[in-house]
């Protein structure tokens, strides 16, 4: 691991153990690689880049066009999810009522399609039906929206854990009482203390 990545945490400070993660991880150590990648990814471009170009993508097929486009991250935003990619099907104000979940199944689809992209990718260059200089980075990190939790601590646990299988490079948060969550556009918002 570079030292980059090492130092990503040295401003962190934790009022947990090693000892105290491994004895709740469980006997069976499940390595989640996309989400492993994709986060050292998004790290070493935000340390490298004096800015990173995005834009919100509301399927599998947007995401392999974005990197097509040459951009090199992928944002998932909660009022796109609610007004138009949600599990329910429905259409919503940005105000967390669509199913939990349904940002956390947008991200795996989404990886999805740009691992199927790059696997076509790679059996062309190997084939030789494609030149390595036309190559495109399909392996772009995502950074979800989270709003504000859908709920309490529990809630945003889960819902981390469901962005983690799913391969999200980052995850933010906001910091509205999850229950009175509005657009962030709007008056009106009630927050919560960020300190404990």
């Amino acid at each position: 691991m570079s030292s980059k990545i090492l130092d990503r945490f040295s401003g962190i400070n934790r009022d947990y153990t090693p000892n105290d993660v491994e004895r709740l991880r469980g006997s069976i150590k499940i390595e989640y690689s996309m989400c492993k990648n994709q986060s050292e990814k998004l790290w070493n471009l935000l340390n490298s880049e004096s800015y990173i170009n995005t834009l919100g993508s509301l399927s599998g097929n947007h995401a392999v066009q974005h990197a097509k486009a040459g951009l090199k991250a992928i944002y998932l935003s909660g009022w796109q999810v609610a007004a138009d990619a949600n599990s329910a099907g429905e259409m919503y104000p940005d105000q967390s009522l669509y199913p939990f979940d349904s940002a956390p199944k947008l991200v795996e689809s989404m990886n999805n399609a740009l691992i199927r992209a790059d696997q076509i990718q790679h059996m062309e260059i190997i084939d030789g039906d494609m030149k390595l200089n036309n190559q495109v980075d399909y392996m772009l990190p995502i950074i979800a929206d989270g709003e504000a939790g859908f709920g309490g601590p529990l809630n945003v646990f889960e819902l981390t854990k469901k962005f983690i299988k799913a391969g999200a490079a980052g995850v933010h948060f906001e910091d509205q009482l999850a229950s009175e969550k509005k657009c962030g556009h709007m008056g009106g918002k009630v927050l919560v203390p960020t300190s404990t």
